[in-house]
């Protein structure tokens, strides 16, 4: 998942980007709102991790402006607040969880598993489409009872065209949705996955199918 890290305490921050980078994520990091916003404006993130407290304002002026934006990205808020009143305040401006500070760093990954599958509509561990099921947890697909492991990015576009299939995805779209800010991304880069993915598809009823000019999309070839 690609994740937007809002925290001004660079100790914890470290440690937070490289545990998730650990499995597999990828992060971008804010230490102030206006870093918040920037990164906000200008790419897409699976998940938002929202420190209140901050050095140039409060961490719900920012929820409460995005919100306003229309932008849905799930947000877990990270607060040292404990009242019941607090916690309160934080979901009805529109935060999807929160966690009291200080934490676990597993609680606060499982949690991000959590509010992802309930976003997207899943409450459970699998995607189903066609004739195929996608297990996110464990990077494996599973047709006719064979399994069929996935690398992270493989996994990660799949699960963009499970969760929206007969959505079209332009190269861009899939490109802020696979690629940290921070990489060098070449111009085939996604066709070089989508072929991948297609491969792994083989002896399935979906096809990832090219809309010229356009994108891509997943669907049920009958």
């Amino acid at each position: 998942m690609k994740v937007l890290l809002i925290e001004d305490t660079k100790e914890l921050a470290d440690s937070l980007r490289l545990f998730f980078e650990l499995e597999k994520n990828h992060v971008e990091m804010a230490h102030d709102l206006s870093e918040a916003k920037h990164f906000a404006s200008v790419t897409h993130f699976d998940i938002i991790l929202l420190d209140i407290m901050l050095p140039d304002g409060d961490g719900r002026d920012f929820l409460r402006a995005i919100r306003a934006k229309n932008n849905n990205t799930p947000v877990i808020a990270m607060t040292a607040r404990s009242e019941i009143s607090d916690r309160i305040d934080l979901l009805d401006i529109g935060a999807d969880d929160y966690i009291i500070k200080p934490f676990e760093f597993a609680e606060l990954e499982a949690r991000c598993r959590a509010v992802l599958r309930r976003h997207s509509g899943q409450d459970q561990l699998a995607l189903n489409y066609g004739n195929v099921t996608l297990y996110p947890l464990i990077a494996m697909l599973e047709v006719h009872d064979q399994k069929i492991s996935l690398r992270n990015r493989e996994l990660r576009l799949l699960e963009i065209f499970f969760n929206s299939p007969e959505i079209i995805f332009s190269k861009e779209q899939l490109t802020d949705r696979l690629f940290s800010i921070s990489e060098e991304v070449t111009d085939n880069a996604i066709e070089v996955y989508v072929g991948r993915v297609r491969k792994k598809l083989n002896n399935t009823n979906l096809k990832i199918e090219t809309v010229r000019g356009i994108g891509y999309r997943l669907h049920v070839d009958d």
